[in-house]
C-alpha cells in the first residue's frame, strides 16, 4: 500500500553506505599511515575499494530516488544546490589553507632555505612547458563543459553529448600530463617545503580533477540514457559547477606556484 505524503520533501530512507564509506574513508587513511611508513598497502586499497565500492551503490541509489521515484521536487533540488555551494565552498577554504602555507613560506623564506625562494638546491618545472599545455587543456575543458549545458537547456541531447565527451577526455589527458611531470620533476615531496607545499597542492588538485571526471562520466552516462531534461539535470549543474571551481583553483595554482614561485 502506497503510503501518501503532503509535503514537497524527501525523507531518504535508511541506508548504510555513510557508515560503510566512512569505514572506507578510515581504511584509506590508515592504510596511507602504513604505505608511508611500513611500505604496506593491503590497507590503502581495501579502503579506496571500499570508497569506489560506495560511490557506485550511493549514486545508484540517488539516481533512481530523482529519476524512477521522483523524490526531487523543487524544494528538493534547491536544497541540493545550496548543499554542492557550501560543499564547494569548503573546498575554497581547503585550498585557501594550501596556499597560506606556500605564501607563509615564500613571501619571507627563513634561513633554514636559504633565504630564498625558491630554496637552494631545488630546481623548479619551467612553467611554459606541461603546465601551460595543462591550463589550456583545463581552460577548453571549462568551454566544453559550459558547451553540453547549453545544449541540454536548449534540447540538443547530441550537441550535450560531444560537449560532455569532450570535457571528460580532456580531464583524462590533464590527469595524464601531471603524472608524466611528476614523473619527471627535478625534486620530491620531501625536498624542503617547496617540495611539501608544492606536491600537496597540486596533489590536492589532481584529486579533485579525478574525483570531477568522475561526476562527469557518471552525467555522461545519465545523458546518454536520457536521464536529463531541460528542467531536470541538477546532477549535472552540480558537476559543472565543480568543474569550474576545478578550472579557477587551477589558473590560481600556475600563476603563483608554477610561475611566480618558480
Amino acid at each position: 500500500m502506497m503510503q501518501q505524503t503532503y509535503h514537497p520533501y524527501h525523507l531518504v530512507d535508511p541506508s548504510p553506505w555513510p557508515y560503510i564509506g566512512a569505514c572506507g574513508a578510515f581504511f584509506t587513511t590508515v592504510g596511507g599511515v602504513m604505505y608511508f611508513h611500513y611500505s604496506q598497502s593491503w590497507v590503502l586499497i581495501i579502503g579506496l575499494t571500499v570508497i569506489v565500492f560506495t560511490m557506485i551503490v550511493w549514486w545508484r541509489d540517488v539516481i533512481r530516488e530523482a529519476t524512477y521515484q521522483g523524490h526531487h521536487t523543487l524544494i528538493v533540488k534547491q536544497g541540493l544546490k545550496y548543499g554542492m555551494l557550501l560543499f564547494i565552498l569548503s573546498e575554497v577554504c581547503l585550498f585557501f589553507s594550501f596556499f597560506w602555507a606556500f605564501f607563509h613560506s615564500s613571501l619571507v623564506p627563513t634561513i633554514e632555505i636559504g633565504a630564498v625562494w625558491p630554496p637552494r638546491g631545488v630546481d623548479p618545472l619551467d612553467p611554459f612547458s606541461i603546465p601551460l599545455l595543462n591550463t589550456a587543456v583545463l581552460l577548453s575543458s571549462g568551454a566544453t563543459v559550459t558547451w553540453a549545458h547549453h545544449g541540454i537547456i536548449s534540447g540538443k541531447r547530441k550537441e550535450a553529448i560531444r560537449g560532455l565527451a569532450l570535457t571528460v577526455i580532456l580531464g583524462l589527458i590533464f590527469t595524464g600530463l601531471q603524472a608524466m611531470e611528476y614523473y619527471e620533476a627535478p625534486f620530491t615531496i620531501s625536498d624542503s617545503v617547496y617540495g611539501s607545499t608544492f606536491f600537496v597542492t597540486t596533489g590536492a588538485h589532481g584529486g579533485h580533477v579525478l574525483i570531477g571526471s568522475s561526476f562527469l562520466l557518471v552525467c555522461l552516462y545519465r545523458l546518454v540514457t536520457h536521464h536529463f531534461t531541460r528542467h531536470h539535470h541538477v546532477g549535472f549543474e552540480a558537476a559543472a559547477w565543480y568543474w569550474h571551481f576545478v578550472d579557477v583553483v587551477w589558473l590560481f595554482l600556475f600563476t603563483f606556484m608554477y610561475w611566480w614561485g618558480s
